[in-house]
């Protein structure tokens, strides 16, 4: 409930009435809690809500403890395996590393989240915020430029098989890449040279500020929403739709030579590796689609905050897309898991306590394939 009567610039200001009524009525709202040299932290829009029963904040710190468990042992096992296992320390997979690191760096928020819920307010306040902040902001970003540099890297070994395929080198250059496009919008509002960061929902989380009326928030909010979601996404449906079209012509392709041999289908060896990249790429576009379910509600709410009706964001709404981002960033190893033959061996040789049963592929695994020549080479 909204309680726009009781809401002035400096927070919540209490009715007339005895000594228990003004306690009562200010404990009511969001920043109770929140002393006056640290209450300009708090947007005046949060201050006219009723703060959220101590269940919300229970309730909330048991599903992120389990959403860190899953996310340090899943993208914990990715980067340990994927790093010290020879077949699979690949130029492709180093993006998949790339993007388990960045997950871990979101994971680093659930701690100092769990802190919050508990005290009900942001711990360390001005720079507990800050650094809360800027770790979901460089790991969100992160996150969206790795999908993209996946989504290439897919796109340049399916498209072109002999010689589309990235080196160590490129890849690695790309990876330090997907770096430095997260730091400007994480690095900008942590020194407060463009944008800040505040809290947000139960004010026991923080984020950019979207809901400031004026005109410098607005271009911040535009300037990130296009940086690191609309370029990305724009990026990722290109490489995968000229992926999905660079297989459909090699299909129709081998149909129409298959008729004119008049043998019922052509395969070869290339064309089955090529079909376990495909399976791959089908992978890739699974986490990508998981990325869009996580952090479209956070694009949605950051543009309604700055140029729609901010009274639709209420503290419920606003804690769900960090809910949501936090669910995916645990997701994404664990599709990897799933989709990966050589991962669930290797998952299956080191944790045994994971309980893995796997066969012996027929096929070799994409990244042995991806790296087949310079193997023998060497």
């Amino acid at each position: 409930m909204l309680l726009q009567n009781y809401t002035f610039e400096n927070g919540p200001q209490p009715f007339v009435g005895g000594m228990g009524e003004v306690q009562q009525m200010q404990e009511r709202f969001l920043g109770w809690n929140v002393p006056p040299e640290h209450m300009g932290l708090v947007h005046i829009h949060w201050r006219g809500y009723l703060a959220p029963g101590k269940y919300w904040h229970i309730g909330l710190s048991l599903i992120y403890f389990m959403l860190f468990v899953m996310s340090v042992v899943g993208n914990g096992c990715v980067v340990w395996i994927f790093t010290t296992s020879k077949a699979l320390r690949t130029p492709s997979n180093m993006f998949i590393v790339n993007l388990a690191i960045f997950d871990l760096t979101m994971a680093l928020e659930i701690p100092h989240f769990i802190v919050n819920s508990f005290l009900q307010r942001i711990w360390g306040w001005e720079i507990g915020c800050a650094i809360f902040a800027f770790f979901g902001s460089i790991s969100g970003i992160g996150q969206a430029i790795s999908n993209v540099a996946i989504a290439y890297d897919r796109y340049r070994t399916i498209s072109c098989p002999i010689d589309g395929r990235l080196n160590g080198s490129q890849a690695g250059l790309i990876v330090a890449f997907t770096w430095f496009w997260a730091l400007p919008f994480s690095v900008l509002p942590l020194m407060e040279m463009w944008g800040r960061y505040v809290p947000e929902g139960y004010l026991t989380t923080c984020s950019f500020d979207f809901l400031s009326d004026n005109s410098d928030t607005r271009v911040f909010v535009a300037s990130i929403f296009l940086w690191s979601y609309l370029l990305p996404l724009t990026l990722i449906v290109y490489f995968y739709s000229q992926l999905i079209r660079s297989i459909r012509q090699h299909e129709k392709m081998l149909r129409d030579q298959a008729k004119k041999m008049n043998v019922k289908s052509l395969v070869s060896n290339q064309d089955k590796e090529r079909s376990v990249e495909v399976r791959i790429a089908k992978v890739a576009f699974t986490i990508f689609f998981l990325f869009l379910c996580a952090w479209t509600p956070y694009a949605v709410v950051a543009v309604i905050g700055a140029f729609g009706n901010s009274d639709l964001l209420t503290p419920h709404v606003a804690m769900l897309p960090a809910v949501f981002a936090k669910s995916v960033s645990c997701i994404d190893p664990w599709i990897y898991a799933i989709n990966h033959p050589r991962y669930r061996q290797e998952l299956q040789k080191r944790c045994k306590w994971m309980g893995i049963r796997e066969p012996e592929p027929v096929a070799d695994n994409v990244s042995a394939q991806t790296e087949k020549l310079k193997t023998d080479e060497a």
